[in-house]
């Protein structure tokens, strides 16, 4: 395996920070500073290069390292993703797996394919309470806007700041079942708890996803940020 590992990312971590930690999986994480990617640090780890600028250069490869040791201890195989034309990572036979950067933190979670049928994670930096209130409508349904209307701005921002990272988590779960994309109107979070939440689709994507499917996903909110998963049982 290669031994070299970047200036820019801090050491692999394998402390999964979830509420309930998933049979079989195997979470990574890694910290990420883009002011010390290097341009020969792609060649030394083994990665193929991104383009892009250096935030996105160093997200990536974070990312990647993270998914290649998770794979290594779930499969025995240190290898890297690749990337698919729909941008998605490209799972090698017998796994499932997500990848997720933010706030300069990465993390990859894989698990055998018997286990799980899909998996996705998302973290987000919370949303600043004036910029979370301005883009309410473009992240919740009308319903979902009417159920925060007790709160306050700070709970408020919040809370469109986890439906987020919900709705995002769903998407990475269901595209790959389903190769349909689908946006922020066609699901809603139906109920929250201290790290848990049930979200339901509300437009079909597939034979096996319709209109009024439900999915549970669990959250933890960390260093100003909100890490979410929903996962799919095989």
């Amino acid at each position: 395996m290669n031994a070299y590992h970047p200036a820019c990312c801090s050491p692999l971590d394998d402390h999964d920070p979830l509420p309930r930690p998933l049979a079989g999986t195997q979470l990574i994480s890694t910290r990420f500073d883009p002011a010390l990617v290097t341009e020969d640090d792609f060649a030394r780890c083994g990665i193929a290069p991104v383009r892009g600028v250096a935030k996105r250069q160093a997200e990536y490869l974070a990312g990647r390292l993270c998914a290649r040791e998770a794979l290594r201890r779930v499969t025995g195989e240190p290898c890297v993703p690749a990337v698919g034309e729909d941008r998605a990572p490209q799972w090698p036979p017998g796994v499932v797996g997500s990848i997720t950067h933010g706030d300069n933190w990465a993390a990859a979670l894989v698990a055998p394919d018997t286990q799980w049928r899909a998996l996705g994670m998302d973290v987000e930096r919370l949303l600043p309470a004036d910029r979370a209130l301005r883009l309410q409508g473009e992240i919740l349904t009308p319903a979902e806007v009417q159920r925060l209307q007790a709160l306050d701005d700070e709970a408020r921002a919040a809370r469109i700041s986890l439906t987020f990272s919900l709705k995002e988590s769903l998407f990475k779960a269901l595209y790959p079942l389903t190769l349909t994309r689908f946006y922020f109107h066609d699901a809603e979070v139906l109920e929250l708890d201290q790290d848990s939440a049930r979200l339901r689709l509300l437009i079909d994507l597939h034979v096996d996803w319709r209109s009024g499917a439900e999915l549970d996903g669990q959250f933890v909110l960390f260093e100003g940020k909100v890490l979410s998963l929903v996962a799919v049982a095989a």
